[in-house]
């Protein structure tokens, strides 16, 4: 029989230096929620691909580890949280899942193979789970409308944002970018804005290579941008400590974590009026078409000329990222796991 005080979660992502937008959600979820709820036991599952890498790590006292496949699941949880919008063969008794994005399923983003699988595991996670939580309204109207996923069965738990360290670093004329350099992050349509700014401005792509990197790193034939790759999480902090803006004109955001990193950095924000961007930003953002390359070109050049304009939106990003917290996402989620155990 199930124990009601056995909390199981797939812990597969939160593993390793280089953690990406989900690796980071993982971690905070499964180490914040075995903190503040040292009355329960929690089961970190992990893939048998990262399982003995996980021994590495030292857990909880409340915590032990679980092997996951696709038909050994932990039966004794009284429910399991997929933090992947993925789930194992076999069904859990009672099943939460974690919707990040869909943005493979909408646009040109990755290749068939790839497109193929997500959309397979997505729409049985969506089908077998139990309750859905969506890190954004954006992403819950996805889930709905392209899974089918009736409303009652979503919940919104908006991600939280750490403040970087205080860096020791002085701003300089950077325009900054985070995020991997691929189509989706419309990179390309950002470098070609950029080249109308006067010469004393640089633009920096801090970023892994993704879909398409190829392609859009062709475009850069100027010594004024600069492409460091993927960056350490204090490496990061250096960055927002030296830009005096982020540009962030995605095409599809299931949430935007840089948005709010930035904001709480004090770094004034350029990002889309699309998809989850508008949603996280709020007011306090220059929101622009991804797609014209003149919105942003003019935005750029606005922002990059208006040092009173920038004082603003840092003092009001750092207001509206003061509104994201893990405490807030912890509890929250807690919320979720109590509808379906009556906790």
């Amino acid at each position: 029989m199930p124990d009601p005080s056995i909390i199981a979660l797939d812990a597969t992502y939160s593993l390793g230096h280089h953690l990406s937008g989900v690796g980071v959600y993982s971690r905070e979820i499964l180490f914040g929620l075995a903190a503040a709820h040292p009355e329960s036991s929690f089961q970190f599952c992990y893939r048998p691909h990262r399982l003995v890498r996980s021994l590495r790590e030292d857990l909880p006292r409340n915590c032990r580890r679980f092997l996951l496949t696709g038909t050994v699941i932990p039966r004794k949880a009284a429910l399991f949280h997929a933090l992947n919008q993925r789930l194992p063969a076999s069904r859990p008794r009672r099943t939460v899942t974690t919707f990040h994005d869909l943005f493979v399923l909408t646009g040109d983003y990755s290749t068939p193979e790839f497109r193929g699988r997500f959309a397979a595991q997505a729409r049985h996670a969506a089908a077998q789970s139990d309750l859905i939580i969506a890190v954004s309204a954006f992403t819950a109207s996805q889930v709905e409308q392209l899974l089918g996923v009736e409303r009652s069965r979503i919940r919104v738990v908006h991600h939280g944002v750490r403040a970087p360290l205080p860096g020791r670093l002085r701003r300089e004329k950077i325009i900054l970018h985070v995020g991997a350099i691929q189509k989706r992050k419309n990179v390309a349509r950002l470098i070609e804005a950029f080249q109308a700014l006067p010469g004393d401005w640089r633009l920096a792509l801090a970023g892994s290579h993704g879909f398409g990197a190829e392609e859009i790193l062709g475009k850069v034939r100027s010594s004024r941008i600069l492409t460091p790759g993927y960056v350490t999480a204090c490496e990061l902090a250096d960055w927002y400590a030296r830009a005096m803006i982020l540009a962030f004109p995605s095409l599809d955001e299931g949430f935007g974590i840089p948005v709010l990193e930035a904001m709480a950095a004090g770094v004034p924000v350029i990002t889309s009026n699309r998809s989850a961007t508008r949603e996280i930003a709020g007011n306090a953002a220059m929101l622009i078409d991804p797609e014209s390359v003149e919105e942003l070109k003019t935005a750029l050049q606005t922002l990059t000329g208006d040092e009173r304009l920038r004082k603003d939106l840092a003092s009001r990003g750092r207001m509206r990222a003061a509104e994201f917290t893990w405490g807030r996402a912890l509890e929250n989620t807690w919320n979720v796991y109590g509808e379906l155990l009556g906790i």
